[in-house]
Order: structure tokens, then sequence, then C-alpha cells
């Protein structure tokens, strides 16, 4: 049986367990294998020992996670210091477990425990399994088995201190891009495919800090870090900033997520711009949380006379049901229905299907990443109305946009 726990413990795939998973089930396994009815994994903070994860099936009164104690009161410190064993069969063999009140307060007959390390060596904290009565079975074997679990668990612990340093340090580079503003906006055109005029723009954003990363990169810590909004809404400002050098008759798009425009009062921070000017393009990183309130937002949005677009139309989150309930006025085809459309019959037969679907809806189709003079013929026969990518225009000045395109 105890075989079979730790192959169980140890054989979990990344992803398949969580890390306090993974700790609950060592603390249980050792548990049971000595006999014990109180495991746990302790942290060392200040001059205290935190409870992190316990298993004491009935004992939840007398210790559970997030309880703490002294370092003072407990065998740690002395345990670290050689005054006493990391196996303690009786603990009335030992003067010093004796003397310390918590032995006969909980009471304590018989206890193993080992170091937790964090990667630099460090002491994060404790493993332990404890007895109220003494247990003289105890050996060094026992301790063999505990030191594996205790292993298992250190692996776990070091695994979350580094993805929380990790995570600082991506909270502590967004949080600097933002109060630098080091990040510039660009804008690349997007043109009629019928006429070849210039309709409108999709603000970009590049970010200056090198080494360069690309701006997913940055979104997605700003998301993880709990600055997405902010960091969205920030390019957005410095976006809309430019409005006044729009050509005659166009439009910019500026992109946001679901989540930023539920969780900001966007119809009010947009109401100095000229409406008629301004798309908000809902990008999907990750689906909605929370659709209905979407949508109410999005409502709002068009109440004040602003166009709504969907980004990434077959390739993200965007389901065609999601996209019926929300109407908006305009379509982004992902570039992996537009590349090659041109020979292939499924994108075709697709995006046929879509132009079909912004006719009855009233919306209008801009095909993204365009990059071959065989596409746009293509989209243009397809009837999609607008298209956006290196054959039209890179990211770049408002100014450097050509007016028209060959059609």
């Amino acid at each position: 049986m105890l075989h079979h726990q730790i192959v169980k413990s140890a054989a979990l795939p990344v992803g398949a367990a969580s890390e306090a998973d993974i700790i609950d089930e060592a603390l249980q396994a050792v548990r049971e294998h000595l006999g014990m009815p109180v495991a746990y994994l302790s942290e060392f903070v200040g001059e205290d020992t935190v409870f992190r994860n316990v298993s004491a099936p009935g004992l939840e009164a007398l210790i559970a996670p997030g309880d703490r104690r002294a370092l003072s009161e407990v065998y740690c410190t002395h345990i670290l210091s050689g005054d006493l064993p990391n196996l303690i069969p009786d603990t009335a063999a030992f003067p010093l477990a004796q003397s310390l009140p918590i032995t006969g307060d909980v009471p304590i007959g018989s206890h193993v425990s080992l170091p937790v390390h964090r990667s630099d060596g460090g002491v994060y904290g404790m493993f332990c399994a404890l007895s109220p009565e003494p247990n003289p079975g105890l050996n060094e074997r026992d301790l063999k088995v505990v030191a594996l679990f205790a292993r298992l668990a250190a692996d776990q612990v070091r695994h979350r201190l580094e993805r929380e340093s990790d995570a600082r340090l991506a909270a502590g580079r967004v949080r600097a891009a933002l109060d630098a503003r080091a990040f510039r906006m660009v804008h690349q055109p997007i043109y009629d495919l019928a006429s070849g005029r210039l309709s409108s723009f999709e603000a970009l954003c590049r970010f200056t800090p090198e080494p360069y990363r690309a701006p997913d990169v940055w979104v997605a810590e700003a998301e993880a870090s709990g600055l997405g909004a902010e960091l969205e809404m920030a390019l957005a400002h410095a976006a809309l900033a430019e409005l006044g050098a729009l050509p005659a008759g166009t439009r910019m798009a500026v992109n946001l997520s679901p989540d930023t425009i539920v969780a900001t009062d966007l119809a009010r921070a947009l109401a100095p711009c000229p409406a008629e000017r301004v798309t908000i393009e809902i990008t999907e990183h990750a689906a909605a949380s929370d659709f209905a309130a979407l949508l109410r937002a999005v409502a709002a949005l068009r109440d004040a006379g602003i166009t709504i677009a969907v980004d990434d139309v077959g390739a993200g989150y965007s389901g065609l049901q999601q996209i019926v309930r929300m109407r908006p006025d305009v379509l982004k085809l992902d570039r992996s229905l537009v590349e090659g459309i041109d020979g292939d019959a499924a994108r075709r037969s697709l995006t046929t299907a879509l132009v079909h679907f912004a006719r009855e809806t009233g919306a209008r189709l801009v095909a993204e990443g365009v990059e071959t003079p065989e596409e746009h013929r293509t989209l243009r026969a397809l009837g999609v109305h607008l298209g956006q990518g290196w054959l039209f225009g890179r990211p770049g000045a408002i100014a450097d946009a050509r007016p028209r395109i060959a059609v």
C-alpha cells in the first residue's frame, strides 16, 4: 500500500493536481504509514511557524491550515540546531522536549520532523508528523520514508515560490512600463477592398524596454499580475490621443479585452472622443468571465455611438453563439482563415458563410493578415468588405498610410 501511495503521489503529471493536493497526499501517506493522527507542512514566517498544509482528520480544532505558533514554543528550532533529533519515538526520553509546554498541551508522545528547504538553501519550514502516544517502533527506515515525502513536498514548495517570484518580477516590469509610459502606438491601415479607399486604422502597441518582447507577452503578464485593465486603458488613451491626426472620414480601432470593458466605465471614459471615429475591438485572450455583463457594457457603448468589432473570428473564443448575441458592427476574420484562402476551398466556403451572416446582420467584415495579391483578389471576389495586412501597409505612423490601394 505504501509503495502504491508513493507512486501515486510522485507520478502525478504537471497540471493533474495542484501543489496543495500533492502535498496533502504526501502528508496523508506519511500519517497513515506511521500510524500518527497528525501530519503537517509548516512555513517559518518571522518568529512564527505557520501551518500551511495539514492532515489531521477529526482534529481540526487542534490544528488547521493558517494556524500559527511562536517558534520558541515548538520543536523546530531545536531540531534544526541538533538539540532534538528528527525522529523521536518517545518524547519522555528527551528532557528538552519535556520542558517545552507544547509537549504536554497537545500532547506530543512521538514526533518526526524534517526541514524543507527553498531553492537558495534557506529553510522554508518543516515537514512533520506527531502522535499523542509514544511510538517505540519508529526507526530509521520510517525516517527515510518521511524524507521521501518531504522531498516531494519541498519540490512543490520550490515550484510555487519560483512562480511567485516570477509573478512579482512580471508585475514589477509591467508597473515600471506603465509608470514610465515605456510604449508607443503604431497604426495599421485598413482599406475598403471594393473601392481601394483608406477606411480606418487599428492602433497597436510597441513596448520600448530592452530586450524587446512582443506586446502579447506584456499583456499576458499584466493580466496575470492584475494590471491588465490598467495597461489596456493606458494603451487605449495613448491611441485615442492621436484621433486628431486621422484623415477625414476614417476611424480608429483600439483593442480591449472583455474583462476590461466590463471592469471600466468605458462609455464615460470615451465620452470626450468623437464617437463616430472610434471602434472598440474586443480582443479575447480568454473567454469573457461574465458574458451578460459584457453584453450590457457593449450596449452602453453602442448607445454612445461607438462601433463594436469582434477580433479573431474563426480562431479565438468568439463562438458564433456569442457573436449572434453581441451583434457586433464589425467582424474581423482571423489570419488563420485568410492565409492561403485563394487555394483553399474550405477557407473560401467558411468565409462565404460569414459574408452572408454579415449581410444578414448588417455587419462589415475585415480580413486580417492579407499578404498576397491572390488573397486580396479572392477576398474581394467573395464580398469581404475591408482588408488589413502587410500587403497594404505595415503598422506605422498615420501619415505614412497610402490614401488608396489598387483594386
